[in-house]
């Protein structure tokens, strides 16, 4: 299989993943407002019961897709592998440990490689170019589960998987070395923040520590 063809299989399979996902969304918030109408008591007034019904579409919404995820998750995975982020060659495995200590170490730096996986895995939801934050290449994890993407000098971008309602959020944050921070849901506020930058305009956001200062608590 040529590079073209590999990418354009990619990048479809990508598409066909993303879909399913909207697709998921969007029957589970057409059920639940069914159900949440027809069940209704009759004494409701219909707007009574079209709220009743629109509520109810917002969770089975959320609910549905956060089921779907635990499937097309390793699907994203999948279609990464052959994507551009797939060119770098992993290393084998490390043989089994002889003591608890090297596997200690084993443990740690798999912790960290899964930290920069789920990071690029999630970051599907802020870049859908699949050639930049979606390469885990660029991410380093660390051993409580959250990853950084270096960015430029003195700027990075960190993830962490926060435990919400309904399953896993995923929170990214532009980090500067000033010890700033900016909540990201777009690859449009990064690059705004770094033409901000290189402006040397002055970017609006409070102080809460670098990124090193995150992982040496």
């Amino acid at each position: 299989m040529t590079a073209t063809l590999r990418q354009t299989v990619s990048t479809v399979a990508s598409s066909m993943v993303e879909g399913a996902s909207m697709a998921a969304a969007l029957i589970g918030g057409a059920v639940g407002a069914y159900i949440s109408y027809q069940l209704a008591p009759a004494s409701w007034t219909g707007d009574v019961r079209i709220l009743a019904a629109g509520a109810a579409a917002v969770v089975g919404a959320v609910a549905v897709d956060g089921l779907a995820e635990l499937v097309l998750t390793p699907l994203r995975r999948l279609t990464r592998k052959t994507g551009p982020a797939a060119r770098t060659t992993r290393p084998s495995a490390p043989a089994p440990a002889d003591t608890l200590g090297e596997a200690l170490v084993q443990v740690a730096v798999a912790t960290e490689d899964d930290a920069a996986e789920r990071a690029a895995i999630a970051a599907y939801s802020v870049d859908m170019s699949d050639a930049f934050l979606r390469d885990e290449t660029r991410w380093r994890g660390y051993e409580d589960g959250e990853a950084t993407f270096y960015l430029a000098p003195g700027v990075m971008l960190h993830h962490r998987c926060a435990q919400g309602q309904y399953g896993p959020r995923h929170e990214f944050t532009l980090l500067s070395s000033d010890g700033d921070e900016v909540p990201v849901t777009g690859i449009d506020q990064v690059r705004h923040q770094l033409a901000a930058r290189a402006a040397g305009f002055p970017v609006s956001v409070p102080a809460d520590g670098t990124t090193e200062a995150l992982h040496t608590a």
